[in-house]
């Protein structure tokens, strides 16, 4: 069995749950308090094996998760944080559907610096959510621009964040085909 390093990035405006999910899937926390992340943070997380598509063999990633501040606008130093990475979760707040929007250009712009990356949607913030079918209908819609999956999240109560990072795994691996 190999051990993979992938380097994998959150892409999100500011402000969307971006920190509160990669301190809830590395560290199995959540604060209150809202910390701004300034430039990039990088956390590692050894993923679960898994059985690779194109050849059979187990695979396990170590993942380098490239947390990059809120994305308002686009600094060029940006470009140099998207490059090498594998995957990226695409991040919205449920609570606030302009989110959706601001992030399309967001994935155009990281899908291409790493056009055959994998791409997994997230909706977070789910344990505020008002359900509201316009904000899953646009959630579906870049999604879907992307080839990439929806996943809903709630950054406090950890729900889906575990199985948005494994179907990204898994994502990256069908990549690697």
């Amino acid at each position: 069995m190999g051990l993979l390093k992938q380097k994998i990035c959150l892409l999100g405006t500011f402000a969307v749950g971006k920190t509160s999910l990669v301190e809830r899937f590395v560290n199995e926390r959540f604060d209150e308090k809202y910390l701004t992340t300034v430039g990039i943070s990088v956390s590692q997380k050894l993923m679960p094996p898994i059985q690779s598509r194109h050849n059979g063999r187990t695979v396990q990633y170590m993942f380098l998760i490239w947390d990059i501040a809120g994305l308002e606008k686009f600094d060029p130093m940006v470009i140099n944080y998207f490059r090498g990475a594998s995957g990226a979760l695409a991040v919205a707040d449920l609570t606030r559907p302009e989110t959706i929007g601001r992030l399309e250009p967001i994935c155009k712009k990281f899908m291409s610096v790493n056009p055959h990356a994998a791409l997994v949607t997230i909706g977070n913030k789910l344990d505020l959510f008002k359900d509201d079918d316009a904000t899953h209908s646009g959630l579906k819609k870049l999604a879907s621009a992307y080839s990439s999956e929806v996943m809903l999240t709630s950054a406090k109560s950890g729900h889906g964040i575990e199985a948005a990072f494994n179907l990204l795994s898994h994502r990256i691996d069908a990549s690697n085909e």
